[in-house]
């Protein structure tokens, strides 16, 4: 089983997930609430590194809009290296890891537990050092991923993330739009002849910016990382908001920016500056959305369409677990195209440990 197989497995992980994750995400969702009301949990702060510390990003997002929870990533060399010692009494400290191995969010994890504070990881191994050391310990239950590069193992997660908002917020229609996304994830990855397609047009893609906000800003950073770890392609992401403070000086005439956004309250804002970007630096776009006019952008100048739709019923506080689809597929066809293997990126392996 390679890569392409692994994103494809999506819709049934989230099958999977769904069916067997819920009832300890309530019970999770019930000692924070609790700990909430007894004014014992302030914040969360939160560790992952890589694939699982843009997960934490979304974390920020979800968590802070629909539970108002303010989160904070940890810098886990801080503890691991310094010896600092936070108060972490107050805080629910989660750990995100796919194989939960990496000794240094372990470490973060076990300051909190020392400190006697709620600890959570979300990991797909139940039996690994960070599911251990936790108070709590939600399983992925992705299956084994052989790929280097992390594909279920991420949406996975941003699914336990999102059902653990859900459950929280403790409204029915959250609750049931949870329910739809295998069927939006199959409809998603139905894109990957756009994606090829695409893919070709960027086979000479050697630099680029990649930008989302928001909710997506989780979205923007995996998918620049997915460039760089498969296809070896210098991807900078930023917030738009922030691109705009400095690093939009680097568009020139042809400049690719990748680019991702969903209807909602930063709709407007993004689309402006990739209108501005396109239209008055002469920058080449390639954009996922599921607005009309975001996916304009790139076709005037190519001729041909400039983006991949993501279903348009998808609620834009899930859109980040279905507009990473067809970035993945991007970046799988992308390393083809470049005569690149996608399963064997290299210097890479696929535990990492750090401490």
């Amino acid at each position: 089983m390679g890569l392409r197989d692994e994103i494809f497995e999506q819709p049934q992980v989230f099958e999977r997930l769904l069916a067997s994750a819920l009832p300890m995400i309530a019970e999770v969702a019930g000692q924070i609430r609790r700990l909430i009301a007894a004014r014992q949990v302030d914040f969360v702060l939160l560790a992952g590194r890589g694939t699982s510390d843009n997960a934490g990003v979304y974390a920020q997002y979800v968590w802070g809009v629909l539970n108002q929870m303010p989160v904070a990533l940890a810098a886990p060399s801080l503890y691991t290296a310094y010896g600092a010692r936070h108060n972490l009494e107050r805080a629910l400290v989660v750990g995100i890891s796919q194989s939960g191995q990496s000794p240094d969010v372990v470490t973060v994890i076990g300051e909190g537990r020392r400190q006697g504070a709620m600890t959570l990881a979300i990991t797909n191994d139940p039996a690994s050092p960070l599911a251990r050391e936790a108070g709590f310990a939600i399983d992925l239950g992705a299956g084994v991923e052989r790929a280097v590069a992390a594909t279920k193992t991420y949406t996975a997660e941003l699914l336990v993330i999102a059902a653990l908002a859900a459950a929280l917020r403790g409204e029915s229609q959250y609750t049931d739009q949870l329910q739809r996304l295998p069927e939006l994830m199959a409809q998603a990855l139905q894109l990957e002849s756009a994606a090829a397609e695409l893919a070709q047009r960027h086979a000479h893609l050697e630099r680029c910016v990649v930008l989302g906000r928001g909710f997506h800003y989780a979205t923007a950073k995996e998918w620049a990382l997915k460039l760089k770890e498969l296809v070896y392609v210098m991807a900078d992401p930023y917030s738009t908001a922030d691109f705009q403070h400095g690093p939009i000086a680097l568009v020139e005439p042809d400049f690719p920016v990748l680019a991702v956004v969903s209807r909602g309250p930063l709709y407007a804002g993004t689309l402006a500056l990739l209108s501005y970007l396109e239209r008055d630096s002469g920058a080449k776009m390639l954009v996922i959305s599921d607005g009309d006019e975001a996916l304009a952008l790139g076709s005037a100048s190519s001729g041909a369409a400039g983006g991949l739709r993501i279903p348009p019923e998808t609620p834009e506080w899930l859109s980040p677990l279905i507009a990473i689809a067809p970035a993945q597929l991007f970046c799988y066809h992308l390393a083809r195209a470049k005569g690149y293997d996608p399963d064997a990126p290299r210097g890479l392996h696929k535990v990492t440990l750090t401490r």
